[in-house]
């Protein structure tokens, strides 16, 4: 994943023309979030944290049809164990990994797919679903949501024992 602290930096610089903040150009942006300074104003600054951002792409990307889980298989298996605890709730940034600058975040999600959906357009609609939420909700910009598909769900290979705890 790119560094997206790093490249805050950098947009930031390039944004002020090489001056001191406060003084110089300011870079102006017209993508579809809230625009460059929207976390920040003459009377104060806001910052999102990283579980915040997990949270969002985490549910965002959950809302796709075709998507049956989020993680890897031990991120999975601990997250089944985690649910059968009576009161606990489920970690919905679960096989999420992201990256939190000033203004920019990247997303790294790990997916499981139904069987027989088409995986690209699924892959396609996450990011689409992740993107537009983030930068709604954040007015981050989302530089990049890397999408690792790591199984796919058969549904005649839940064993017995899982369908009896669902």
């Amino acid at each position: 994943m790119s560094d997206a602290r790093t490249q805050d930096k950098s947009s930031s610089q390039a944004g002020q023309g090489g001056q001191a903040s406060g003084g110089g150009a300011v870079e102006q942006r017209s993508s579809g979030f809230g625009g460059p300074d929207a976390l920040s104003s003459e009377r104060g600054r806001t910052s999102v944290a990283d579980g915040v951002v997990a949270k969002i792409a985490g549910i965002a990307a959950r809302e796709v049809p075709g998507v049956y889980e989020m993680g890897a298989g031990a991120s999975r298996t601990f997250g089944a164990m985690r649910s059968r605890i009576p009161g606990a709730k489920r970690n919905v940034a679960q096989g999420v990994d992201v990256e939190v600058g000033e203004k920019q975040c990247a997303v790294d999600l790990d997916v499981v797919v139904e069987y027989g959906v088409e995986i690209a357009q699924v892959a396609n609609d996450v990011r689409q679903n992740v993107i537009d939420s983030l930068e709604r909700m954040t007015s981050l910009e989302v530089v990049e949501v890397n999408i690792a598909v790591d199984d796919v769900h058969i549904e005649q290979d839940d064993s017995p024992s899982e369908r009896q705890l669902e």
